[in-house]
């Protein structure tokens, strides 16, 4: 190590610049949350979980002005095929329809 350094151009701040649009913050979270995010990375086999995280709140905000005709034509996009993997036993309106001479459901 040299025995004197000189500082007299050196600037205060982050070594790395901020990309334009993105603030440098500090944010207290639940370690089961960052837990998960830190988690994701490694199960998509890298990554960086700040960018998940802002990701997750950008996603959450377009969500938050979602028109209602849209949030329900995603969630029924998103069930019925579950709906359609589980069989339903003994539901009464599938029993009700069994019994009917000709096959079709009464209106």
């Amino acid at each position: 190590m040299k025995a004197e350094y000189d500082f007299r151009g050196a600037k205060r701040g982050a070594i790395d610049p901020l990309p334009h649009g993105k603030s440098r913050i500090t944010i207290r979270l639940d370690d089961e949350i960052l837990r998960w995010f830190k988690d994701a990375v490694n199960v998509a086999g890298g990554g960086n979980y700040q960018t998940l995280i802002n990701n997750a709140l950008h996603e959450h905000i377009h969500r938050q002005h979602e028109p209602l005709e849209d949030i329900i034509r995603r969630v029924v996009r998103e069930e019925l095929p579950r709906m359609r993997a589980v069989p339903n036993k003994g539901h009464a309106a599938d029993a009700r329809r069994s019994r009917l001479p000709t096959g079709r459901a009464r209106r």
